[in-house]
């Protein structure tokens, strides 16, 4: 008998004792006992993980206390703290999912305010660059937008303000930058309604003097002169400071000079 035959009559032996040694291995693993621990015990070592920055153990030993003990006053506390300490683990998702249900279920607690704070940051701290899709940026804005609303008197309302100016400056930059490419691209219909939304709907922001500048760039590359003065006007009646005046003037070395605007910015159009 040559040697595969004799590795062929041997092989099903072989599988067996290989199977035995993987099912033997499969029955030593075996899951930890249930252990009733008291709240107190519970609470208190989640928010030593806490101190300690495991974040991850932390949240887990948060949900625990409602899972033993779903009655308890500490239930309620460990609810908020799980969703702040998935918070600070960067599981926003997770902790976006617990301040729903902890605002459904005690819209009426002290801690609300916080509770719609800490969902709103959990958004912004997912803003990505004006390059990307800006789902996100619009969803903390509208929390944010949901916080100032709700709780005007709160400690939140300032912070939450601040960013709010931060990300209408965001949405801004987003429109900018596609209006910056049509332009290059030499869409300037396209260019115009994009630095119009800046005006209009973000007149607030940073971006507002370079907007008006596009906008006197793009006016004379139609030919439309008329309105390319009345957009450097506004935007010299508005920011003289400005190097983007600064610019939209040269423009018109050639082409005389840029009138004055007697009216702000925003009743021009």
């Amino acid at each position: 008998m040559n040697k595969t035959h004799r590795f062929i009559r041997k092989a099903p032996k072989l599988c067996t004792a290989m199977l035995i040694v993987v099912l033997a291995g499969c029955t030593i693993v075996e899951e930890p006992d249930y252990i009733e621990r008291p709240v107190t015990d519970i609470y208190n070592n989640a928010m030593d993980l806490l101190q300690n920055t495991d974040f991850k153990r932390a949240a887990a030993e948060f949900d625990e206390v409602e899972r033993q003990h779903p009655y308890s006053v500490w239930a309620t506390k460990a609810q908020l703290m799980a969703a702040y300490a998935y918070y600070q683990s960067n599981r926003y998702d997770d902790a976006i999912i617990a301040l729903d249900r902890f605002t459904q279920l005690h819209p009426a607690n002290r801690d609300v305010a916080y509770a719609y704070y800490l969902k709103a940051l959990s958004y912004y701290e997912q803003i990505s660059d004006v390059a990307r899709d800006q789902k996100m940026t619009e969803l903390a804005l509208n929390a944010l937008n949901e916080v100032y609303r709700r709780f005007p008197e709160s400690e939140f309302a300032r912070d939450a303000k601040v960013k709010i100016d931060l990300t209408y400056d965001h949405l801004a930059g987003k429109e900018m930058e596609i209006g910056r490419y049509y332009l290059t691209q030499k869409h300037y219909l396209a260019a115009i309604n994009r630095f119009r939304t800046v005006v209009d709907d973000y007149e607030t922001t940073t971006h507002v003097p370079e907007a008006l500048h596009r906008l006197t760039e793009a006016y004379l590359a139609l030919g439309v002169t008329s309105e390319a003065r009345k957009t450097a006007s506004v935007l010299g009646h508005n920011f003289p400071g400005s190097e983007w005046y600064s610019d939209s003037y040269d423009l018109f070395v050639d082409k005389g000079p840029v009138t004055d605007a007697t009216k702000p910015w925003y009743k021009v159009w």
